[in-house]
């Protein structure tokens, strides 16, 4: 995710992505919140939210910093609680929504940035399995639109169809 966010021309981040009504400043923003959002409410300091309007790369360096010191605490990440999807702790949230949703939403970043937004195999392995874990929530809203049926395409194309996107 770092390496496309670093990538993305600053006239660019304002273009519209993949994801409807967001731009690419917006796609870096919804995965700086819910990161968040998932940590303070574990009692993590993350401190201030980082600002998006100047420099959404600096914005998202800086939190990625601090998301990864927290994570540097055992304790917080064996940390049990009842997660959406049932008993869980706050590393096992991480791994199962946040790294996939990184990955997804690299993708849309690099679309709204004109950047290669290919995946590998591995990762689109666990894009898959991310979304196989989700089960019915997958399209709640607010997770991903409903899945598109591709005429043809390779398997990027069918998994991202699979997640509501046209690739």
């Amino acid at each position: 995710m770092t390496a496309i966010v670093d990538a993305v021309p600053p006239h660019t981040w304002d273009a519209l992505s993949p994801c409807e009504g967001w731009s690419a400043r917006d796609v870096v923003g919804h995965l700086i919140e819910t990161q968040r959002e998932t940590l303070t409410g574990h009692g993590v300091d993350l401190g201030d939210a980082p600002h998006l309007a100047v420099d959404p790369a600096a914005a998202w360096a800086e939190h990625s910093r601090r998301v990864l010191d927290a994570l540097a605490d055992d304790e917080l990440v064996g940390r049990t609680y009842d997660g959406f999807l049932g008993p869980t702790t706050v590393g096992g949230t991480v791994e199962q929504f946040h790294v996939w949703d990184m990955y997804v939403h690299r993708w849309d970043l690099a679309r709204a940035a004109g950047l290669d937004a290919a995946f590998t195999d591995a990762e689109l392995d666990r894009i898959e399995r991310g979304a196989d874990s989700f089960g019915d929530a997958l399209q709640m809203d607010g997770m991903c639109r409903p899945p598109l049926t591709p005429t043809d395409g390779d398997r990027t194309t069918r998994v991202l169809a699979r997640l509501g996107r046209a690739g």
